[in-house]
C-alpha cells in the first residue's frame, strides 16, 4: 500500500517532469524493442530487423526530446519513470512476452505504440495549460509517427514471402515445442492410466480408493513423462525448442489426461462416477484424434481408429482384470 500512495498523479507533474517521463519511456521502449530483436534474430531475422529499426526510431525521438529539454530546462533531467506515476500505462516484462511466439511479440509492439499515443492524447485533452497541451499533443503525434514508421519498416523488411516463411517457421516451432510433446503426454496420460484406474474401480467398487490410485498414477506419469521429454533432447540440433518448455507441456498434459477420468471418482456413487468417467474417456480419445488431425496432419479417421481402438483395448483390459 505504501508503494501506491507514493506514486505521483499525472495531473500533478510539471512540464519538465512530463518531458522527463517521455524521455525515460522512449528509452525503455527502445530497450524492449532491442530485446525482442535479439530474441528473434536466430529464427526470424527479418522480424528482428523490424524491431532493430523501431529501436532506432525510439532513439531518435528520445534525442529530440532531450534536445527540447535542454533548450527549455537545462541539462539536468529529473529522474521519473512510468512506475512512478499513478495511472500511467505499464509495459509487460519482456520475459512474459518473448516466449509466447512471433505473432504475440508483434501484437505487443503494436499495443505499445497505441497505448502511448492514446495516453498522450487523453492527457492533452485534460490539460488546461496551453504550453503543456501543445507538448502533450506533440508527444501524441510522435507516438503516431512511431506506428507509421513501424509500418514502413515492416514493408521494407517483411515482404509477403518473408512474412509467410517466418510464420511457417513460427508455426513449426510451436508444433515441435508445445503441441507434439503435449499430445504425446495427453495420449500417455489418457491411455496408460485407463487400466489401473478401472481395474481398481471394478475390483474394489470403492470410489475414494479409485480416485487416490488415479491421482497417484496421473501425477507419477506426468512427472516421469516431463523429465523424460526434457532429458531426451536439448533442442539444439533438432530445433524442437527449449527442453524445459517441452517437459512442462508433456508433464502437464500427461497429468491432465489421467486426472480427466480419475476426478469423477470423487463422486460417492460407484456407477455414477464410472459412467461419467467412461464418457470423459470417450471425449479424451476423440480430442486426441482431433489434435492429431489438426496439428500433425494425420487423417482424422486413421487417427481416431488408432487412438480409440488402442484406448478401448486398454480400458477393456482394466475392466477384465478388475472384475476377475
Amino acid at each position: 500500500m505504501r508503494y501506491f500512495t507514493q506514486r505521483r498523479h499525472f495531473k500533478d507533474l510539471s512540464e519538465q517532469e512530463v518531458l522527463a517521463l517521455a524521455i525515460s519511456s522512449e528509452e525503455d521502449d527502445a530497450r524492449i524493442y532491442r530485446s525482442y530483436a535479439e530474441r528473434l534474430r536466430a529464427d526470424f531475422p527479418e522480424s528482428a530487423k523490424v524491431f532493430d529499426g523501431m529501436a532506432v526510431e525510439e532513439d531518435g525521438h528520445r534525442a529530440s526530446l532531450i534536445a527540447l529539454h535542454r533548450k527549455r530546462f537545462g541539462e539536468v533531467i529529473p529522474l521519473i519513470r512510468r512506475e512512478h506515476v499513478a495511472g500511467y500505462y505499464a509495459r509487460r516484462p519482456v520475459w512474459l512476452i518473448e516466449n509466447l511466439g512471433l505473432d504475440r511479440i508483434r501484437d505487443e509492439a503494436a499495443a505499445m505504440e497505441a497505448d502511448a499515443e492514446q495516453f498522450y492524447l487523453t492527457a492533452a485533452k485534460r490539460s488546461t495549460d496551453a504550453e503543456t497541451r501543445k507538448l502533450l499533443g506533440d508527444l501524441a503525434a510522435a507516438e503516431a509517427g512511431h506506428q507509421h514508421a513501424a509500418d514502413r519498416l515492416v514493408e521494407q523488411h517483411l515482404n509477403d514471402d518473408a512474412r509467410a516463411e517466418e510464420d511457417r517457421g513460427a508455426h513449426r516451432k510451436f508444433i515441435l515445442t508445445w503441441v507434439q510433446p503435449g499430445l504425446a503426454g495427453l495420449m500417455d496420460g489418457s491411455v496408460s492410466t485407463l487400466a489401473p484406474i478401472f481395474a481398481v474401480a471394478f475390483a474394489t467398487h470403492d470410489t475414494w480408493t479409485t480416485f487416490l490410485v488415479g491421482l497417484a498414477a496421473s501425477v507419477g506419469a506426468g512427472i516421469s513423462m516431463g523429465f523424460t521429454e526434457a532429458a531426451s533432447d536439448d533442442g539444439e540440433l533438432s530445433g524442437r525448442g527449449s527442453p524445459i518448455k517441452r517437459g512442462v507441456a508433456s508433464g502437464v498434459m500427461t497429468t491432465l489426461g489421467g486426472l480427466g477420468h480419475a476426478l469423477p471418482y470423487l463422486i460417492p456413487s460407484f456407477w455414477t462416477a464410472t459412467t461419467i468417467a467412461i464418457i470423459i474417456v470417450f471425449v479424451e480419445l476423440w480430442a486426441i484424434a482431433w489434435i492429431q488431425n489438426r496439428y500433425m496432419q494425420t487423417p482424422f479417421f486413421r487417427a481416431a481408429f488408432q487412438v480409440v481402438l488402442g484406448g478401448a483395448l486398454v480400458f477393456a483390459a482394466g475392466v477384465l482384470i478388475g472384475s476377475g
